[in-house]
């Protein structure tokens, strides 16, 4: 089961909530509240793909640039010895420390697939 959307570049969660036999989420990523619901998935999807637009249609209206879901950057805290460990192997092989988290994740979410 895959409880996200994808509209627009946009990445919304799917929650449920069984007191108010309602689908809701809210979009992934950004600082801004885009939030929706539905009491069907059609609903929510529905409902989602309308609040993406709406909030563009807010940005253009206002001359806001809309935010962009993960820019590609992001801070990173653990433990100073697993940082001076993963500075030493990047050193060692010629690249970046952020060349070599960037190929680190990449590794680890294509075994998740």
């Amino acid at each position: 089961m895959n409880n996200i959307m994808e509209y627009q570049g946009y990445v919304g969660s799917v929650e449920f909530s069984q007191e108010d036999n309602l689908f809701y989420g809210k979009v992934m990523g950004i600082r801004s509240l885009i939030s929706y619901e539905g009491t069907t998935a059609k609903e929510l999807v529905e409902d989602f793909h309308r609040a993406v637009e709406d909030y563009l249609l807010l940005c253009k209206e206002t001359g806001q640039a809309p935010e962009k879901a993960y820019k590609g950057s992001f801070n990173v805290r653990i433990s100073p010895e697993l940082h001076q460990k993963a500075a030493v192997y990047a050193a060692t092989h010629q690249m970046s420390l952020n060349r070599f988290v960037e190929k680190s994740i990449e590794q680890y979410v294509a075994l998740q697939q």
